[in-house]
């Protein structure tokens, strides 16, 4: 069976809030199938809402902003790190990629992460605790 994605991996890997992509179901921008009351959106149906003109500027705005606040806040109280891993694969690969760490990101206390996928080449950023996120890229190049 084909991966699904809910409503709220769907917003950890976008950055969007689950508010604006209800608003983005309701503008016909985003189709999903309701199961059991919850929205599951399958594969091939977020990389066709990833290439809308509209939400791929969104996407590339809440990436851009993710890197920059983590660079303009130089006020830290602890250490913290930001990663952008750019990995050549395959779509199917992509896929396994995304699965991993949007299931790492439910179990992270205090990272964020986006996952974007675009010409061959899947896009993770993972910023948060250096401890949590070294862990969490431990654990992605050990399996």
């Amino acid at each position: 069976m084909d991966k699904h994605y809910d409503l709220n991996e769907l917003a950890m890997m976008t950055g969007f809030t689950t508010r604006t992509l209800r608003n983005y179901l309701n503008q016909g921008l985003l189709h999903g199938e309701k199961l059991d009351g919850v929205w599951q959106f399958s594969a091939e149906e977020l990389d066709r809402f990833f290439r809308e003109p509209f939400v791929k500027e969104g996407l590339q705005s809440k990436r851009n902003a993710i890197v920059f606040n983590f660079l303009a806040d130089t006020a830290k109280k602890t250490n913290r790190t930001c990663v952008i891993l750019d990995l050549p694969v395959s779509d199917e690969e992509g896929e396994a990629v995304s699965n991993f760490f949007c299931s790492k990101m439910m179990q992270a206390k205090d990272a964020v992460f986006t996952y974007h996928r675009d010409r061959g080449v899947s896009r993770v950023i993972l910023t948060g605790p250096e401890d949590q996120v070294a862990e969490i890229l431990r654990e992605y190049y050990k399996g």
